[in-house]
């Protein structure tokens, strides 16, 4: 089923999705987007693996899940540039779950807007490893324990720039870009087993990020990650969802959403 018919159909039930009982990683689980999937699965019954940088903000979201009655969370402090850090997550989710259910990964690191010939290399060498090499090793810890599900599910998040390919965009376009592709080539790879992955554009919202791009742009005026989170869960939850050969845009995921229900 492609993108486009999951979207009108996850609109048309317009209705809770249950997780109860899966298991869930989360990436960039402290703030943003990535916090926004974290509550939305644990809202839906999901068990989170919450993944971040900081101890005391995860906390704080283990805090936030249990305030809206959601399974207490896991909180993991890691660092995604260290893919042994990553393998070693991987193991402990075999020792105490035997399998991996949902994976969101959220994480990424805008960089700073430069012209590419002003790019630091050890700049350039931490986007490539937060916004690309952590997909890798994600993708390799976490396959043999998506096999292991009955139905494993990896939403990956990505932006528009990467299409885009405007001056001054170039280390954190080219690193997405690159993410996109190598979870296209790894869906294609899996697509005889139940294993589905989904590349998720959400747009313009109300993160650190934009605000980091775009600092004298009203925070207000954009939508807040929040929204995206029936949108994830709709995405975890999803009984089929074919090759990412298009990215999923949340602006048209609402939009047939909010069509169903008028």
């Amino acid at each position: 089923m492609p993108p486009d018919a999951i979207e009108l159909e996850a609109a048309a039930m317009n209705q809770p999705i249950s997780l109860e009982g899966r298991i869930a990683v989360v990436t960039g689980a402290t703030r943003g987007i990535g916090r926004a999937s974290a509550l939305a699965l644990a809202g839906a019954g999901a068990h989170v693996i919450a993944v971040g940088r900081t101890q005391g903000a995860l906390e704080e979201l283990d805090d936030e899940i249990r305030a809206i009655d959601g399974p207490r969370a896991t909180i993991v402090a890691l660092d995604l540039m260290n893919g042994d850090s990553i393998d070693a997550l991987g193991y402990e989710i075999f020792q105490r779950h035997r399998r991996l259910d949902i994976l969101v990964h959220a994480a990424a690191m805008l960089g700073g807007l430069f012209p590419v010939a002003h790019i630091d290399p050890k700049l350039w060498d931490k986007l490539v490893a937060t916004n690309l090499n952590s997909a890798y090793r994600l993708i390799r810890a976490m396959e043999p324990l998506l096999r292991q599900s009955e139905a494993g599910r990896a939403l990956f998040l990505t932006t528009g720039q990467g299409v885009r390919k405007r001056a001054f965009w170039g280390g954190y376009a080219a690193t997405k870009a690159a993410l996109d592709t190598i979870v296209r080539c790894w869906a294609d790879e899996v697509e005889h087993t139940n294993i589905r992955a989904a590349i998720i554009d959400p747009g313009v919202m109300r993160t650190r990020m934009r605000a980091q791009a775009f600092p004298g742009e009203d925070p207000s005026t954009l939508v807040d990650p929040a929204e995206i989170g029936p949108m994830i869960v709709a995405y975890a939850g999803a009984a089929e969802l074919g090759l990412p050969v298009e990215t999923a845009r949340f602006s048209e995921w609402r939009a047939a959403r909010t069509l169903a229900s008028a």
